[in-house]
C-alpha cells in the first residue's frame, strides 16, 4: 500500500507541474477532497499524505514562477495569516521541544501556510477563481452521489482502508443516526465529510451569475452539494448549511443584517443577565435538539473556564490530549468540540487571540472590499466567501477541525486575501487609464 500511496503523491506532484497553474490547484483541491490524509507514505519518523507532497511541489512551483511572483504583494491579512502560524508552531516548540514534535509542526505548517500561500500565488483574479470553483463543483459532484449511497445502503468503500494508517489509534468504524448510516466518504470522520460540502456550497451557488450552461449547472450541483452535506447526519455540517443558506438568502434583503446582528447581541447579553443559565447553555441545548451533544459541547466552556489558570499562558504543554477533564469524559477521553478552546488549550490565550485576529481581519476585509466593488457578481462572489467564513466561525464553537478540512480552511482564507484586492486593483488600473487619457 505505500507504493500505491506513493504512486499517487508522484503523479499529482507531476500533474501539479506540468498544468497550468490554475489546474494545477484543481490538482490539489482533488487530492484534499478525495484522497484520505490517514493514508500516509513513512519514511523512517516521518508520515507524509498525498497532499503535502503536492503542496510542497506547487508552493516551489510558485516561488519559482516570476510571473506569479511579480503580481504577487504581501498584504495586511497575509501577515496576520503567517504570525498566526509562526505563534502556533513558536509556542509548541518553546514550551515542548522535542524532535517529533518538530516533524508535527512541519507537517502543520504544510497543512496551513502552504496551502494559504498556493491559493494567494494562483488566484490572481476573477477569472482564475472562477475557473477553479468550476472545476472544484465538478470534482464534488460524484462525492455527493458517494454520500447519498453511504447513507441509503451502508456502503462504504473507503471505511476498511483506515486499518492501513500508521497512525490512527483506532480504525473507523460505521455509525448510525436516524436509520441512515452517517456518510463518510475518505475523510476520517463524518462531521468532516459534511463539512466540506458546506464549505463549497456558497460557491458552488455563486456559479448562477456564469452565462450559458453554468448558470443552470450552478443549481443542480448546489442541490447535490446539499444532499452530499446531509449525508454525513451531523450537527456540525447541518448548523454550517443552515447558516450558509440563511446568508445566501439574505443577500437580496441586505438591509436586515445590521438589526439582525444587533437583535443577536441583544439577546445573548439578556439571557446572559437574566437567565439561570449561561447564553451558551442555552444556545446548545436548542441547536442539540438536531442531534448531537449540545450538554457536553457547553459543559466543556465551563471546564475550560473553571481551569484557565492551567492553559492560558502556553497551552497544556506535555500533558497529553486528554487534559484531564475524565469526570466529564466523552467515549473515554476529554473531547474537546471547539476550535476557539483547542487553539486556546494548545497554545495559549495568545493562539485563541491569533485565531480570533485572522477572522476578524478578514470578515473586515471583505466588507470593506463588498462596499468598495461597484461590480454586482464580485459583491455576490464577497457575499459567498463571508457565508463560508460566518458558517465556520459559528460551527467551530461544537466542532474542530482537522485532517483535510484543516488545509480547506486555509485554502478558503487565501481565496480572501487574493479576493479582497480585486477590487483595489481594478480602481488602480481605472485610476492609471484616466491619468494615462488625461495626459
Amino acid at each position: 500500500m505505500q507504493g500505491t500511496i506513493l504512486t499517487f503523491g508522484i503523479v499529482a506532484s507531476i500533474l501539479a507541474i506540468v498544468l497550468r497553474p490554475k489546474y494545477a490547484l484543481v490538482v490539489y483541491f482533488t487530492i484534499l477532497i478525495w484522497f484520505p490524509d490517514y493514508l500516509r507514505v513513512s519514511i523512517g519518523t516521518i508520515d507524509i499524505s498525498c497532499s503535502r507532497m503536492v503542496a510542497t511541489v506547487l508552493l516551489i512551483r510558485c516561488l519559482s514562477n516570476q510571473k506569479l511572483m511579480s503580481k504577487f504583494k504581501w498584504s495586511q491579512f497575509d501577515k496576520i495569516v503567517t504570525y498566526s502560524i509562526m505563534v502556533y508552531v513558536g509556542v509548541t516548540l518553546i514550551t515542548r521541544p522535542r524532535w517529533s514534535l518538530v516533524e508535527n509542526r512541519a507537517g502543520f505548517v504544510m497543512d496551513t501556510w502552504f496551502a494559504y500561500m498556493i491559493v494567494r500565488f494562483v488566484i490572481t483574479d476573477k477569472e482564475k477563481l472562477v475557473s477553479v470553483i468550476k472545476c472544484v463543483s465538478v470534482v464534488l459532484i460524484p462525492l455527493a452521489i458517494l454520500g447519498c449511497i453511504e447513507a441509503i445502503t451502508g456502503w462504504q468503500p473507503f471505511v476498511p482502508l483506515s486499518s492501513l494508517s500508521p497512525w490512527l489509534i483506532r480504525e473507523i468504524v460505521r455509525q448510525y443516526r436516524w436509520g441512515f448510516t452517517r456518510a463518510i466518504g475518505p475523510f476520517e470522520h463524518a462531521i468532516l465529510f459534511g463539512s466540506c460540502f458546506a464549505i463549497f456550497l456558497p460557491l458552488v451557488y455563486y456559479l448562477r451569475h456564469e452565462k450559458n450552461i453554468w448558470r443552470m449547472l450552478a443549481y443542480l450541483i448546489s442541490g447535490l452539494v446539499f444532499l452530499g452535506a446531509i449525508s454525513s447526519f451531523s450537527m456540525g455540517p447541518l448548523v454550517m448549511i443552515v447558516v450558509v443558506l440563511f446568508c445566501l438568502s439574505m443577500e437580496r434583503f441586505r438591509v436586515w443584517v445590521k438589526p439582525m446582528i444587533k437583535f443577536f447581541i441583544f439577546s445573548f447579553v439578556f439571557i446572559q443577565l437574566f437567565s439561570n443559565r449561561s447564553f451558551y447553555h442555552v444556545l446548545f441545548s436548542y441547536v442539540g435538539l438536531i442531534g448531537g451533544a449540545g450538554y457536553h459541547r457547553a459543559r466543556m466552556i465551563d471546564l475550560a473556564i473553571s481551569h484557565l489558570g492551567e492553559w492560558w499562558l502556553a497551552g497544556y504543554g506535555d500533558r497529553p490530549i486528554d487534559w484531564g477533564w475524565g469526570v466529564w469524559s466523552f467515549e473515554g477521553h476529554t473531547d474537546v468540540t471547539n476550535e476557539y478552546l483547542v487553539a486556546g488549550l494548545r497554545y495559549g490565550l495568545i493562539g485563541m487571540f491569533f485565531l480570533c485576529m485572522v477572522l476578524f481581519i478578514a470578515f473586515r476585509n471583505l466588507i470593506s472590499a463588498y462596499k468598495k466593488s461597484n461590480d454586482p457578481n464580485m459583491k455576490s462572489l464577497y457575499w459567498a466567501l463571508g457565508s463560508i467564513l460566518l458558517s465556520i466561525t459559528v460551527v467551530w464553537t461544537s466542532v474542530s477541525f482537522f485532517g483535510q478540512l484543516m488545509p480547506l480552511f486555509y485554502c478558503v482564507l487565501g481565496m480572501i486575501g487574493s479576493c479582497t484586492l480585486f477590487t483595489l486593483d481594478i480602481k488602480c488600473k481605472k485610476k492609471k487609464m484616466l491619468y494615462v487619457g488625461s495626459k
